[in-house]
Parts: C-alpha cells; sequence; structure tokens
C-alpha cells in the first residue's frame, strides 16, 4: 500500500465530506485491507454515471488495496428509500428486485476488479433475522431521532403520513454495516442520515464506528437536477459509444468541470491547466472531447472511444454543419420540453403534427442521432443540435423561465 498521505490526497478528492477524517488517516495506517462498504438499492435496471461517482471512489480504494463490498440491497429495495420523498414510495416486488440486481452486477465490474469486490445482497442477513430481532434493533434508535430527518419532520409536521415500514429503511441500511463489520462506507450526500446511523448502530454493536464519506450527488444533462432515468437527463454506462459520446458532448461548458472532477481519473492540476487554457482562448470543445473520449473508454474500450469521437466529428465538423448554425433559449418547466413542442416553439415546424411527420419520415435528427421516438422529451439545461432534412440546423437550449429568444 501507499504512503498514508497519498492514499489520503487521492481519496479526499470530490468528496463532500469525511466523518471523520483523521479516523479514516487513523484506519489507513494500520496498515491492513479495510472493508469498504457502498450500498445500491436496484430500483431501476440500469447504473448511469450518476451512479459511478460513488463506485469510482471504491475503485480508488480497491487500487489502493482495500476490499470492496458492493452491496445490493435487495431487502431494502422491497422496503423503498424514503430520502427526499414527500410521499410514502412503492415498494418494489422481489421479482423487480432481482431482475435490477442481475443488471447491477453485470454492469459494475466495467469499473471494478471481479477478484477484489464482493458482491453482497442484504437479504443474506435480513432475510434471516426472526421477529424478535428486529424488534431489539428497533429498540436502539429512537423516533425522535428519526424525525431529526428533513424529509421525515416535514411530513410530520405537514401531516403528510409516514408509514412504520420507512422508518425501518435507515436501522437496516445501518445494521448492514454491523453484519459487514464495515470500516468505511460511501455515499450521496443525501445519504448522510441513514450513514450516520450505521455508526450509532455498529458502536451499540460494540463494533468500532465506520468512517462516513459522503459524495457528490452529480446534476444530470439538463446541469439543474440530479441525474435520474425517471428525468431523462441522464447517461448510463452500458449506452452505445456514440450515444454515450454525443450526450457528453451535449452538456454545458461549465458543467463540464463538475464531470472532470467527479468523473475523471486526470489529476486536479492538469484539470486546473485545462480551465485557465480555456480562459486564454481554446475552444471548451476540445476539452469536452478529452471528457468524452475517458468516459467512453472506461466503458467500452480505447478503440470504442476513438471511434465514437471520429463519428462525432464527421458528423459535425468536417463540412457536414454551417457555419452560422441559430441558438436559441425556449422556455419550459422543470420536466423539460416534448419534442413536437420544441420544434414548434423554436420556428422550426408550424405545427406539433408537422413535426411528427417528420419523425415519421426520419427526418429529424437531435445530437446526430435519429429520432424514432414522438414522445421524446428533452431535458432543461443541455444544448441540442437539431437537424431537418439535411440543411436545416438549430442549436436549441431549453431554459425554465420566462424569456424566449436568442443566446
Amino acid at each position: 500500500m501507499i504512503a498514508v498521505d497519498e492514499a489520503m490526497r487521492i481519496l479526499v478528492r470530490g468528496t463532500e465530506e469525511i466523518l471523520v477524517e483523521d479516523a479514516l488517516r487513523t484506519k489507513l495506517n494500520e496498515g491492513r485491507p479495510l472493508r469498504i462498504k457502498t450500498g445500491f438499492d436496484p430500483t431501476a435496471p440500469d447504473l448511469h454515471l450518476g451512479h459511478t461517482v460513488l463506485i469510482n471512489k471504491m475503485r480508488q480504494f480497491q487500487q489502493l488495496g482495500h476490499e470492496i463490498l458492493f452491496l445490493i440491497g435487495d431487502f431494502t429495495g422491497m422496503i423503498g428509500d424514503p430520502t427526499g420523498k414527500s410521499a410514502t414510495r412503492k415498494p418494489l416486488s422481489r421479482e423487480e428486485v432481482m431482475a435490477n440486481a442481475r443488471t447491477y452486477q453485470e454492469q459494475i465490474f466495467s469499473m471494478l476488479s471481479p477478484d477484489r469486490t464482493q458482491v453482497v445482497f442484504n437479504s443474506s442477513w435480513m432475510g434471516e433475522m426472526q421477529a424478535s430481532d428486529l424488534i431489539q434493533l428497533a429498540a436502539r434508535h429512537t423516533v425522535a431521532r428519526m424525525l431529526e430527518r428533513d424529509d421525515f419532520s416535514q411530513r410530520f409536521k405537514s401531516g403528510q403520513p409516514i408509514a412504520i415500514h420507512e422508518f425501518l429503511y435507515p436501522l437496516v441500511q445501518g445494521y448492514d454495516s454491523v453484519a459487514l463489520r464495515a470500516d468505511v462506507e460511501l455515499g450521496g450526500t443525501d445519504q448522510k442520515f441513514n450513514l450516520l446511523v450505521g455508526r450509532q448502530l455498529q458502536a451499540a454493536y460494540g463494533q468500532e464506528p465506520q468512517v462516513v464519506i459522503t459524495m457528490p450527488i452529480l446534476e444530470g444533462l439538463d446541469g439543474i437536477q440530479k441525474m435520474s432515468k425517471s428525468l431523462g437527463n441522464y447517461i448510463g454506462i452500458a449506452e452505445p459509444p456514440d450515444q454515450m459520446f454525443g450526450k457528453l458532448m451535449s452538456i454545458s461548458d461549465e458543467l463540464m468541470w463538475r464531470y472532470l472532477e467527479l468523473l475523471s481519473d486526470v489529476p486536479l492540476q492538469e484539470i486546473g491547466r485545462w480551465r485557465r487554457s480555456v480562459n486564454e482562448g481554446v475552444n471548451p470543445r476540445d476539452i469536452k472531447f478529452r471528457l468524452g473520449e475517458e468516459m467512453v473508454a472506461r466503458f467500452h474500450g480505447q478503440m470504442a472511444a476513438v471511434r465514437a469521437k471520429e463519428n462525432f466529428i464527421s458528423r459535425f465538423q468536417q463540412g457536414a454543419l454551417p457555419a452560422d448554425i441559430p441558438e436559441m433559449e425556449i422556455v419550459g418547466d422543470k420536466g423539460g420540453l416534448a419534442i413536437g413542442n420544441l420544434l414548434k416553439l423554436a420556428g422550426l415546424v408550424k405545427s406539433t403534427s408537422e413535426a411528427l411527420r417528420l419523425i415519421d419520415q426520419r427526418g429529424l435528427r437531435v445530437d446526430g442521432e435519429p429520432i424514432e421516438d414522438k414522445n421524446l422529451t428533452l431535458p432543461v439545461g443541455a444544448v441540442h443540435l437539431v437537424q431537418i432534412g439535411k440543411r436545416r440546423f438549430a442549436r436549441l437550449k431549453i431554459t425554465r423561465g420566462s424569456q424566449e429568444g436568442v443566446l
């Protein structure tokens, strides 16, 4: 293992908070492989780049010689994570959870080494727990502590119902750390309360409390809301190389720096030099090319990354685009705009029915990809290159506001 100071430099990058940093340094000084736990509830069938903020940190720990515990919350997934919810979440069926879990297992090894990653399911211990054991677990926490959570507190004050099973979620997540004897647990900033329950329960069960590392929530393509498949602002890690590259090229220049910090392996000093070069006149598109290549190479290999870049350039740069493409901001709501309405508001078609006919005739492309889905909704924030036929182009950005016009 490398020196503790160097390990800390690597591990601190991109984190939101480390509780407690001195405890992490002490654990690293012990010279043994630490048990690094990260839990994922398989509530959707695919992982996206937002998930990889955590997986990146797991990979760093793994490269430093530590043991990775990739916890699939097949038991907690059936409860439903209440974090950030204003209403009781509908639990998933056992069949839905396990189908999604199989996909997760297939996808994580594009980033983690299979022979140094232990995939565990919390049903292994929770499914064996008796009712009396669950009561004993519940006795180690209080309702007052539960109501310290913002989402529970707000729902309680506003008279919104809180189901009893929702209180079990943080208890079970915390008990996972006890069952696994975790040294470190990683999670998003929205999981901080649950992660701290793990520390408290470990102490209650006579274990040394885990170090909690919270990671920022990655914004989606819109640059506003967190990356989510349900919002349509995501980049799936299993998406085809051209599609992944094209989506990364569509993000805003400012969001590009955020993605580089949280997703890239490029040293921060190098990213700092790139930022200065852009301030001095280098086209940010050239930096975005590097981000796109790195991400595609990570999930599809270097050859696929090179081809994706070449395909993008051939579509959009080698004489394929006019020099004076109009750029417009179109006002939408937080859910984005349906493609037909977007084209109509931009003045590219006279009616939504004309837009739908274009799609039927395969005469519409967005970010170089032919559009076949008439229900396509584009999210707020990202700039999209729209092509109608062979010669009509426009760059459209959906914004939340009250003005529409040229950028």
